[in-house]
């Protein structure tokens, strides 16, 4: 079955919406530009209120070219323990978060003009996000990517996260054409940026569960 992420999650209601919907994971966001940026103190918070509330949902940190040392306290901080770089971030940086800290990577890589699945291939991380390029934003732009690029990556990765535009009106035939092992949406879930609009969550858990 089709895993769920719901990312950009900033609040302690829009977690509890999230899991009243029946979603398995959601990313908090640690990109101090974003709009759905939280602290650290405050994330550690959401984490121990989702742990003391037995939410069954798993945690991602999701960060954009953060300095190692500052993606591991932040981690350990919040007692969080996947992370998804975002950025630049090299293969040989992936790496060394395995190796120092043991921490479960996801890479995400933006699809552009001549994407190359193979590419993938080059970091030795627990799964690939794919999510649509776009020359300033990092994540969270709406826009979705191709599904023939993602399809071939997904043949190319044991795990593959897709990301980029999804909705509860396009999701089913995402998951039809790619058969990704999670689909992760954002912006298109918001009544404002960092706001969770309940009714669209709910929509889109259905959707994938019933596709």
């Amino acid at each position: 079955m089709t895993k769920v992420k719901i990312c950009g999650v900033t609040n302690i209601d829009d977690a509890r919406a999230v899991a009243d919907a029946g979603a398995d994971i959601i990313g908090l966001n640690f990109y101090r530009p974003s709009a759905r940026y939280i602290a650290p103190d405050a994330a550690r918070a959401l984490v121990n209120e989702i742990k003391a509330r037995d939410w069954k949902l798993s945690v991602v940190a999701v960060f954009v070219d953060e300095p190692i040392e500052s993606v591991i306290d932040i981690a350990n901080t919040t007692g969080i323990d996947t992370v998804q770089l975002h950025g630049d971030e090299s293969p040989a940086f992936c790496e060394e978060l395995n190796t120092r800290d043991g921490l479960s990577v996801i890479k995400a890589l933006r699809v552009r003009e001549r994407f190359n699945s193979l590419d993938a291939l080059q970091y030795p991380v627990a799964a690939i996000l794919l999510d649509a390029f776009h020359n300033t934003l990092r994540g969270g732009t709406g826009l979705t990517v191709d599904f023939e690029v993602a399809r071939e990556t997904r043949q190319q990765v044991p795990r593959l996260f897709l990301s980029g535009g999804l909705s509860p009106e396009n999701v089913a035939d995402a998951i039809r054409q790619v058969n990704p092992y999670a689909v992760d949406a954002c912006s298109l879930l918001e009544s404002a940026p960092g706001k969770k609009d309940t009714a669209r969550v709910r929509a889109f858990v259905a959707a994938v569960r019933n596709s």
